[in-house]
């Protein structure tokens, strides 16, 4: 969808390029023509593919052979969600799913983000390391095929726990009836996310009319930047606590025992976004 931030349209053109591949591959049918929306994305991806020899003709996958291909997709993956939608691939195809996740102090992240051609702002790298979530192999039965490595000190060693993580997953592909513990957990996660931007969405619009009302009762313009300011600390801490399941408000949900957590969200917003407004006003 176009309002969709271009980080999240990015990812998922990457995965619906990855499910195409997947099927030529599989079956030796001819690739799947993408939308004319996807179509950049596409290019790109096919002239990769074509790079390291994953496609035997510009036009389609047949006559390949049997194969065994590896599909290294490098990234953050910060969140356990992000994942969960490439072993969703992995199950609908019958193929081999593992993860690596290479555990780094942040003072060595910023270190070598600044040593980047490009290195992104340190507070980036800090939102990051606090947000990232670590393959729970207790909790997610699908995350069971996951290794963790210190990217800060490897070893001689650490090869081959990577070749016993690949040969493992090799030989125990994921089953499309396959029932696993972790699931649950995973699509809750999913749902979480939804709910938490609906909230976000509903709180910048809340935000947008409260400083228009600010404006309309003449709060000076000199305090209407700390006023934003103020507001989107709100909004962020509010939506901080939806995100990690806290009570919110406590006196918000007693008030309200039947509301959902983002309807909560929103009335005690509303709540202390007026206070906040009238901070100003009654100066």
């Amino acid at each position: 969808p176009p309002q969709l931030p271009c980080w999240k349209r990015s990812r998922r053109e990457l995965l619906q390029c990855l499910e195409r591949l997947l099927r030529a591959l599989l079956t030796g049918e001819p690739l799947a023509a993408a939308p004319a929306a996807s179509q950049p994305a596409w290019q790109r991806f096919l002239t990769d593919c074509r790079g390291q020899g994953l496609l035997p003709s510009p036009e389609s996958c047949a006559g390949a052979g049997p194969q065994r291909i590896c599909l290294i997709l490098d990234d953050n993956f910060y969140y356990q969600s992000m994942r969960y939608e490439v072993y969703q691939l992995a199950r609908k195809y019958s193929v081999s799913f593992c993860q690596l996740f290479l555990e780094c102090p942040l003072d060595c992240c910023l270190q070598r983000n600044r040593l980047r051609s490009h290195p992104l702002p340190d507070q980036t790298i800090c939102l990051m390391a606090r947000k990232i979530e670590m393959p729970d192999l207790k909790k997610n039965a699908w995350e069971r095929n996951s290794l963790i490595l210190r990217s800060s000190d490897c070893t001689p060693e650490d090869k081959y726990m990577i070749i016993s993580l690949l040969t493992t997953a090799l030989e125990n592909p994921v089953k499309q009836n396959e029932e696993n513990t972790g699931q649950k957990e995973a699509d809750r996660a999913i749902s979480a996310a939804s709910t938490v931007h609906q909230a976000d969405q509903t709180c910048r619009r809340l935000i947008s009319q409260t400083m228009k009302d600010a404006k309309d009762k003449n709060v000076p313009p000199s305090e209407m930047k700390s006023l934003a300011e103020e507001l989107n600390k709100l909004k962020a801490d509010f939506l901080e606590d939806l995100r990690q399941g806290n009570n919110l408000k406590n006196q918000i949900c007693i008030q309200n025992p039947c509301s959902d957590p983002a309807t909560s969200l929103i009335s005690s917003f509303q709540h202390e976004a007026a206070n906040v407004v009238n901070k100003y006003i009654f100066k």
